[in-house]
């Protein structure tokens, strides 16, 4: 696979199980998800890929939202790491790495307060939104019900897999 260009869809057809498990683990890492997009194929293209995904997140069970959720980077928080989930966190985020030093630091305290409250990491689709936009966003879901939270996550992880789909295939 060419590191300028992502792979095309049907190679990741053409993968066995295992390697094709591998291949799409970054892009979300829930078990019944994975299992379910690699049993899936052959798409033969991107949006036959990105319409099994979002069936796939739709029967994911909170628990299995809990797995996909608990490898994801905290907003605003240093993410280390050269392989690809850790990358694609870092881009994702890059407008909370840039940002002021007290938006910073209200980000990492909000997100303490909200993993205090929910028992699980904020998650937010990053991409394309400022470090303010992220933290006002965090600021008004503390509010939430649980309920209404957990709905609200898993749009979210809908979206930032949408989204690293897009990036990691053609």
């Amino acid at each position: 696979m060419d590191e300028q260009s992502p792979p095309l869809v049907a190679e990741l057809d053409l993968l066995p199980p295992d390697a094709a498990t591998r291949a799409l683990h970054p892009v979300c890492a829930s078990t019944a998800w994975l299992d379910d997009v690699v049993t899936d194929r052959p798409y033969g293209s991107l949006d036959a890929l990105v319409a099994a995904s979002q069936a796939a997140l739709r029967a994911l069970t909170w628990a299995d939202i809990l797995e996909a959720i608990s490898v994801h980077a905290r907003i605003g928080a240093k993410t280390p790491g050269d392989d690809q989930e850790s990358q694609w966190s870092r881009g994702e985020q890059s407008a909370a790495a840039d940002a002021a030093e007290a938006t910073q630091h209200a980000l990492l305290a909000g997100n303490a307060e909200y993993e205090a409250r929910f028992g699980y990491v904020f998650m937010i689709c990053a991409t394309g939104l400022s470090a303010e936009q992220m933290l006002g966003s965090l600021t008004e879901r503390l509010g939430n019900d649980p309920v209404v939270e957990q709905g609200i996550v898993r749009a979210e992880l809908g979206k930032i897999v949408d989204l690293r789909l897009r990036k990691a295939y053609r």
